[in-house]
């Protein structure tokens, strides 16, 4: 073996450069492209969050409204029928029902529970500077029942446009309409 071409090739400068100016390019690309695809998934998680709180609150909303039925006497089950709660805000009922003092009967505790779910529904039990901060999009609350089986359905508007399977005609049909039904039994 030739010696010399070993000598001179070690000893040769321009042989040991580093890293080229289009391995750096390459490098950050890589790691640019990265780091977009996190900035990216971060976005869609966030997106995913909502829409999972969303219909959380809803399934609260229809609990709620289920558990208030079940404190009142069943025979009043026909008075909590509606299709247009989260419309328009009723009225504030003459009794409020809300202090020990306050003994309601069966009647008036209908008219509570549905101004208080109402309330609840629309966002307007938290409120800022005259804006409601909770409740749902373009909600809607539909009550039905068939002997004392009870069905509530909570109709909202998604972020973004899905197909509507339009399973009820609870709220307004359109690609951003969300529901959820609950079917319950009150003895």
């Amino acid at each position: 073996m030739n010696n010399s071409f070993l000598k001179n090739h070690q000893s040769n400068p321009t042989s040991n450069k580093g890293m080229t100016f289009i391995e750096v390019l390459i490098a950050v690309f890589i790691l640019v492209t990265g780091i977009l695809g996190a900035v990216a998934m971060q976005a869609s998680a966030k997106k995913g969050s909502f829409d999972a709180m969303q219909r959380s609150v809803a399934s609260a909303l229809a609990q709620d409204i289920i558990e208030r039925m079940r404190s009142n006497d069943s025979a009043n089950l026909v008075a909590y029928e509606g299709s247009d709660y989260g419309d328009v805000l009723n009225a504030v009922p003459t009794e409020r029902c809300s202090t020990v003092a306050g003994i309601c009967s069966a009647a008036e505790m209908v008219t509570n529970d549905l101004y208080e779910w109402e309330l609840s529904l629309m966002g307007a039990d938290v409120v800022n500077d005259g804006n409601n901060l909770a409740g749902l999009v373009g909600v809607r609350g539909c009550i039905s029942h068939s002997l004392n089986a009870v069905t509530v359905v909570v109709s909202w508007e998604g972020r973004t446009e899905i197909s509507d399977a339009e399973k009820n005609s609870c709220g307004t049909a359109g690609d951003k309409r969300r529901q959820l039904i609950v079917e319950a039994f009150i003895n």
